[in-house]
C-alpha cells in the first residue's frame, strides 16, 4: 500500500491509516499471540489489515512458537525477528 495512498477498508469502504493490530493464532497444540504488529486499520469499522512482509514474519513467528511446543505464547511485535527490515518502516 505504500506510495500509492493507503486505500479504503474492504468491508465498510472508509479510509484506512496505518496503526497496530493484536495477532492471534491457535495452532492446536498452544495459541500465539503477538501485539502492536503494524497494520492498515480502517478508521470506521477497526478492520485490520497487514502488509506481506508483516504476514510473513507472523507465519515465522507461529512457527517458532510451534516448535518450542508453547502452550501460551505473548510477544510484543519488537521482540520478533523480521523477515524484511522494510516492514518495520512506514
Amino acid at each position: 500500500m505504500r506510495g500509492r495512498g493507503l486505500g479504503r477498508c474492504p468491508l465498510c469502504g472508509s479510509p484506512v491509516q496505518p496503526g497496530t493490530t493484536i495477532f492471534a493464532a491457535d495452532l492446536g497444540s498452544g495459541v500465539v499471540v503477538l501485539r502492536d504488529v503494524p497494520a492498515y486499520v480502517c478508521q470506521l469499522c477497526g478492520n485490520a489489515a497487514v502488509a506481506d512482509g508483516v504476514a510473513a514474519t507472523l507465519e515465522g513467528a507461529s512457527a517458532a512458537a510451534r516448535k518450542r511446543n508453547s502452550l501460551v505464547s505473548v510477544t510484543g511485535w519488537y521482540e520478533v525477528e523480521p523477515v524484511d527490515e522494510e516492514i518495520n518502516r512506514w
